[in-house]
C-alpha cells in the first residue's frame, strides 16, 4: 500500500503567517512493496475555490514543486491535496493548509503605528505597552502581527501568546525584520487587555568583544496589529497607536550577557501613553525560520557546598538557556542566580572565561509563592550559584533548555559508549549554539554568528536537525550586510563593522561560508532556490577574492585567520599562539580554489554556461599557480603541517602520482606526534576524511578514540558534555587554560560527526537531496558496530553494521522514490538497490575488539614483557644495549617509527606476539 505522509510548504507543517508568493510544496511515500517510486503526481490548492490545479504530472518529483496558481491573497487560509501515483499502480493522497502573511508591508500602514515609551536614556527598566478594549461579541478567528526593535513577549488576558522566546529574532535591522503571526484563541466577549512587554535585546543591547549598546538604534519600539474576525466575515482591527498606555513592571533591567534583574515588590505603574516613532515598514518580513522554543527542562542532577562556600546545583549537562526557580520567599528577599560552564581545579565556581558577560539572574521576592523566569536574556552553563537563600528555604530549580525548534534529522550510536558521548556532545553544542543565529559560543560576552564556524560544521549539522529555514534565513542576513569593498562580514548579523568603511577585510574560509554553505544546503536537500537567492552574494565574495589576487592569481595579502587554534604554532612558539604553523596564504588559496569549484558547479546548476566556463578556467589557472608556488617538482609541499597536506589531500590539489607519498607524510607527521592531532578549524573539519579516502582509514580510527590530549575523546574522559573551542581547554589536571578565550560550547570540532556518519557508517550523498545515496562503510578496531538513521527530504535511510563473533550484518532501508548504491564490507561488489529494507549477514575472519597491545603502547611495555623479551632479542638486540634508548622508553612506538618507518613489520610482529600471548 502507498501512503503519502510529512506534508510540507516551505518546509514547515501547516505553516500561518507565510509571505512566499510562490511557496513550494513537498511531501514523502511509504509503501510495503520493494523498488517503488513516483511516476506521476497532482497538487490542488484551494480557498473558497481551487486557485491552483497542476494537473496530472508525470514526474517522479515530490520535493519543493513550486507553487504556479493565481496570486494568493494576504491573511488568507489555504488547504492543499496531493495525490501521488506510483509504478506498482497505486495512488494516495493527502491534505495539508497554510495561512499567508501579510504580503508585503502596507497592511500595517494605516493600521498600525510604531510606538516607543520616551523614557530616560538611563532608565534600564523594560517598557509594558498596554490596551484594553471592548468586544460586543467573541470572533471566530483573531490573529496578532507583531514586531519590535528590541525583543518582545506579547499577553493576551493574562497568557503569553504563544510558546516562543527571543522575537522577532535576529536580523540585519536595518534591511531586514522579522514580525510574527499568532493565532489567538483567548479573546471574549466583553472586556480584554493585551500587553506587550519589550527588552533590548541584540537591538540596542550591549554586543561584542568589549560590549557596546546600540548598535541598531538605542530606542526600542513596538509594532502589533490585532485582527479579529467575525461569522459574517467582518473585521475589527486594533493597532498599535498613541492609546496605548506605558507602564513599568518587574523588569528593571535585562540584557543579553549580563542577565536580567526582576524586583516583584514594586507595584506596576503607569507613566503615560505611548508615542508614536518614525521607523517605516520597508525592511517587514514575515517569520523564515523555525522560532526559539523550550525544547526540554531538566532537574537539579546535584545540589551541593563547594570548598570556597558557594552554593551550587549541578544540571549535568553544558546548555543554552536559563533557570526556572519556584519559591516562597519573604518580601524583599532577594535571590542571585550565576551561572557558569564548569568548576575549576578545586571545585569551585569558575567564570573565568566568560569575558565580560555577567550571567546573573536576580529576582527580588514579593513574600508569596513565585514562579520566576528571566525574558530577554539567556546562559551557557552547567551549573549555577545561587546567592541569597536563607536557612532551610526551599527552593526548586528547573534549567530550561532553549534552542531553535529545528526538526530532527538523524541519529547515530555505535559500540563505544566514549563516542556515543562525543556524537550526544556534538548534538547539544548545535543545539545550544542555534538559537535563531548560528552563534560562535552561548555563554561569554560574544555570541556572534562567525562564518568560519559555520563553513566548519554546517556539514554535520544537516544530518542532526533540518536547518534549511534557519540557515536560509541567515544566508539572507548574510546577503544584506556584504560589501563589497570586504566581500564578507567575518560575523552575521555583522556588529563589527562600523557600516561606513565597511568594515575589517573578508577572511578565506570564514568568508567561503558565503560559497560553501549554499551549496552544502542545495546538496542535502536539493534546493535550487537557495543557489538563485545567493548567487550574486556568492559572486560579490569571489570576485573580492579575485581582486585581492597577485600577477600570478594567488591570494598572498592581507589578515588572515589562518589555522585558527592549530596546536602546532603554539608548540614551536611562533607569534602568534591563536594560529596554527600552517602557512595563511596557502590554506586562503586552498579555500579560493574551493570557491571556485563551487562557483562553477553552481553557475551549471543553475544554466549560467558563461558564468561556468569563466569558473573552470579560472580554476584551473589558479591552480598551475597553487602548484607551482606550494608543490615541489617531486611533490612536497613548502608547509607540511598536518592541516597543509590534509588540505591538499581533500580538496585534490595535487598530481595523482604524489597522493599516495603525500598521505604517507601526513601519517608519519600524525605518528610522530604520538598519534594526536595538531589542527585547527581549517584542517580538522577534513583530517579523518583525507586519511580514510588516502588509505590511512584505520589512522583515521585511531584518532578518533584517542584519549590524550589532544583529541575528541580526551574532552569525554575530562567530562565534557559539549565540544570545547580549544583541545585543551581544561588540562589534565583539571586547571583552565589561562586564555580567556576558552569556550567549552563551541561546535567547530564537532565537525568530527561528518566523519562518522559518511565514512564510519558509509553514507554518501549520490544526487542532491540523497535522491540517490551511498552505503559503504569502513571498519575500524575498536568498535564493533554501528548505526545511523537519517530523514532526508525523501523519507528516513537506515544504515546499521556489526562485526561480531566472527560474522558481518548489514542492515538498510531505503526511501520510497530514491536509489542506493551498496558496497558490501570485505565484497568486492556494489548493489544497486530501490526502496525497501535490506539484510545482509555473512561469515568473517575480521576482529575488531581493541588489542591490549597496538601501536600507541609505549616502548617500555614491550621491553618488558615476558613474550615480547625473546622476540626482540632475536632481531632488535642492538636496541637493548643502546643507551639513547632510555630517551624513548616512554614514547609510544608509533612515534618511533616516524623516524623509523622500516621497522614497522617488525614491531607489528612483535606486539601479535604480545596479544597472542594473552588470549
Amino acid at each position: 500500500m502507498l501512503r503519502v505522509y510529512d506534508l510540507t510548504v516551505e518546509y514547515m507543517t501547516d505553516p500561518i503567517g507565510i509571505d512566499e508568493v510562490q511557496p513550494r510544496f513537498s511531501w514523502k511515500l511509504e509503501s510495503d512493496q520493494d523498488n517503488t517510486f513516483q511516476t506521476a503526481y497532482r497538487l490542488q490548492v484551494c480557498n473558497d475555490e481551487v486557485v491552483w490545479d497542476s494537473g496530472k504530472v508525470d514526474s517522479g518529483r515530490s520535493i519543493l514543486v513550486e507553487y504556479m496558481g493565481t496570486v494568493f491573497k494576504p491573511r488568507t487560509e489555504y488547504s492543499w491535496n496531493v495525490t501521488v501515483y506510483d509504478n506498482h499502480g497505486e495512488t494516495s493522497c493527502a491534505s495539508g493548509c497554510f495561512e499567508t502573511g501579510l504580503l508585503n508591508k502596507t497592511p500595517f500602514a494605516g493600521q498600525a503605528e510604531w510606538i516607543t515609551h520616551g523614557f530616560a536614556k538611563e532608565e534600564t527598566a523594560s517598557p509594558v505597552f498596554r490596551k484594553t478594549f471592548t468586544l460586543a461579541k467573541a470572533p471566530v478567528k483573531a490573529r496578532l502581527y507583531v514586531t519590535a526593535l528590541g525583543l518582545y513577549e506579547a499577553e493576551i488576558n493574562g497568557r503569553k501568546t504563544g510558546d516562543t522566546y527571543f522575537m522577532p529574532g535576529w536580523t540585519s535591522y536595518h534591511k531586514r525584520l522579522q514580525y510574527q503571526t499568532f493565532a489567538i484563541n483567548d479573546l471574549q466577549e466583553g472586556e480584554n487587555e493585551m500587553r506587550f512587554i519589550l527588552g533590548k535585546g541584540w537591538y540596542s543591547g550591549a554586543l561584542g568583544f568589549s560590549p557596546t549598546p546600540n548598535h541598531y538604534g538605542d530606542t526600542t519600539a513596538l509594532l502589533a496589529m490585532l485582527v479579529m474576525t467575525y461569522a459574517d466575515g467582518s473585521e475589527t482591527i486594533i493597532g498599535t497607536d498613541g492609546s496605548f498606555d506605558v507602564l513599568t513592571g518587574p523588569v528593571r533591567f535585562s540584557e543579553i550577557y549580563d542577565g536580567e534583574t526582576q524586583d516583584w515588590t514594586l507595584a506596576e505603574k503607569a507613566v503615560g501613553k505611548a508615542l508614536v516613532f518614525e521607523h517605516g515598514y520597508e525592511m517587514l518580513i514575515a517569520q523564515e525560520n523555525e522560532p526559539v522554543r523550550c525544547l526540554c527542562t531538566l532537574p537539579v542532577s546535584k545540589e551541593f557546598t563547594a570548598p570556597n562556600g558557594d552554593q551550587l546545583f549541578d544540571f549535568a549537562q553544558n546548555l543554552t538557556g536559563w533557570v526556572e526557580i519556584k519559591v516562597h520567599g519573604r518580601k524583599g528577599q532577594k535571590i542571585v542566580l550565576r551561572h557558569a560552564e564548569s568548576l575549576d581545579e578545586n571545585g569551585n565556581f569558575y567564570t573565568g572565561n566568560l569575558s565580560f558577560a555577567k550571567a546573573a539572574d536576580s529576582y527580588i521576592l514579593n513574600g508569596e509563592e513565585q514562579v520566576l523566569r528571566p525574558h530577554f536574556t539567556f546562559h551557557g552553563f552547567r551549573y549555577v550559584c545561587l546567592e541569597g537563600l536563607e536557612e532551610n528555604q526551599k527552593i526548586e530549580l528547573t534549567a530550561m533548555h532553549l534552542s531553535s525548534d529545528l526538526k530532527k534529522a538523524g541519529s547515530f550510536s555505535c559500540s563505544d559508549e566514549r563516542v556515543n558521548r562525543l556524537y550526544r556532545n556534538i548534538v547539544w553544542g548545535q543545539r545550544d549554539n542555534y538559537l535563531d543565529i548560528p552563534t560562535d559560543c552561548p555563554q561569554r560576552s560574544e555570541r556572534l554568528g562567525w562564518t568560519g564556524d559555520a563553513t566548519a560544521f554546517t556539514p554535520t549539522a544537516v544530518f542532526h536537525q533540518n536547518i534549511m529555514p534557519f540557515m536560509r534565513k541567515w544566508l539572507r542576513d548574510l546577503a544584506a550586510d556584504q560589501d563589497p569593498r570586504t566581500g564578507m562580514a567575518q560575523v552575521v548579523p555583522d556588529v563589527l563593522s562600523d557600516g561606513v568603511t565597511g568594515g575589517q577585510n573578508g577572511a578565506a574560509y570564514w568568508g567561503d561560508c558565503a560559497t560553501v554553505l549554499p551549496w552544502t544546503l542545495y546538496e542535502t536537500y536539493g534546493d535550487m532556490r537557495v543557489l538563485s537567492e545567493q548567487y550574486e552574494s556568492m559572486k560579490i565574495w569571489t570576485e573580492y577574492v579575485r581582486r585581492q589576487c597577485g600577477a600570478n592569481g594567488l591570494w598572498q595579502s592581507g589578515f588572515q585567520y589562518g589555522d585558527w587554534l592549530g596546536l602546532d604554532a603554539e608548540m614551536n612558539g611562533l607569534s602568534e599562539p591563536r594560529k596554527g604553523a600552517t602557512d595563511d596564504y596557502f590554506a586562503a588559496n586552498v579555500c579560493y580554489l574551493w570557491t571556485l569549484k563551487i562557483m562553477a558547479d553552481t553557475a551549471h546548476v543553475l544554466g549560467f554556461s558563461e558564468d561556468e566556463t569563466m569558473y573552470r578556467s579560472l580554476r584551473e589557472k589558479v591552480l598551475a599557480s597553487f602548484r607551482d608556488e606550494y608543490v615541489t617538482k617531486t611533490g612536497r609541499l613548502v608547509c607540511e603541517t598536518q592541516t597543509a597536506l590534509t588540505l591538499a589531500l581533500h580538496f585534490d590539489l595535487l598530481d595523482e602520482a604524489f597522493l599516495p607519498v603525500a598521505a604517507d607524510r601526513l601519517a608519519v607527521n600524525i605518528e610522530a606526534h604520538k598519534t594526536h592531532l595538531t589542527t585547527g578549524f581549517i584542517g580538522t573539519p577534513y583530517l579523518c576524511l583525507a586519511l580514510s579516502d588516502h588509505g590511512k582509514h584505520d589512522l583515521a580510527g585511531k584518532l578518533l578514540l584517542q584519549e590524550e590530549n589532544p583529541g575528541w575523546l580526551y574532552e569525554v574522559k575530562m567530562g565534557a558534555t559539549t565540544v570545547w573551542e580549544r583541545w585543551n581547554s581544561i588540562l589534565p589536571d583539571g586547571s583552565f587554560n589561562p586564555v580567556n578565550m576558552n569556550s567549552l560550547n563551541h561546535y567547530a570540532y564537532g565537525s568530527i560527526g561528518y566523519w562518522l556518519y559518511t565514512r564510519l557508517c558509509g553514507l554518501r550523498m549520490l544526487e542532491p537531496g540523497y535522491k540517490k545515496f551511498a552505503v559503504c562503510p569502513a571498519f575500524i578496531k575498536g568498535i564493533t558496530h554501528a548505526a545511523l538513521e537519517y530523514e532526508s527530504v525523501y523519507g528516513k535511510i537506515k544504515a546499521a553494521w556489526k562485526c561480531e563473533k566472527g560474522i558481518i550484518t548489514l542492515d538498510i532501508t531505503v526511501p520510497v522514490n530514491t536509489t542506493a548504491i551498496v558496497s558490501l564490507p570485505e565484497k568486492n561488489e556494489t548493489i544497486e538497490l530501490g526502496s525497501g529494507s535490506y539484510h545482509y549477514e555473512y561469515e568473517t575472519e575480521t576482529r575488531l575488539e581493541q588489542e591490549r597491545y597496538t601501536l600507541e603502547t609505549p616502548l617500555r611495555v614491550m621491553l618488558e614483557h615476558p613474550a615480547a623479551r625473546p622476540v626482540i632479542e632475536q632481531y632488535m638486540a642492538d636496541m637493548l644495549t643502546n643507551p639513547m634508548i632510555e630517551y624513548v622508553r616512554e614514547e609510544p612506538i608509533s612515534a618511533l617509527l616516524a623516524y623509523a618507518a622500516e621497522a614497522r613489520p617488525l614491531y607489528e610482529m612483535i606486539l601479535k606476539v604480545m596479544n597472542d600471548s594473552e588470549i
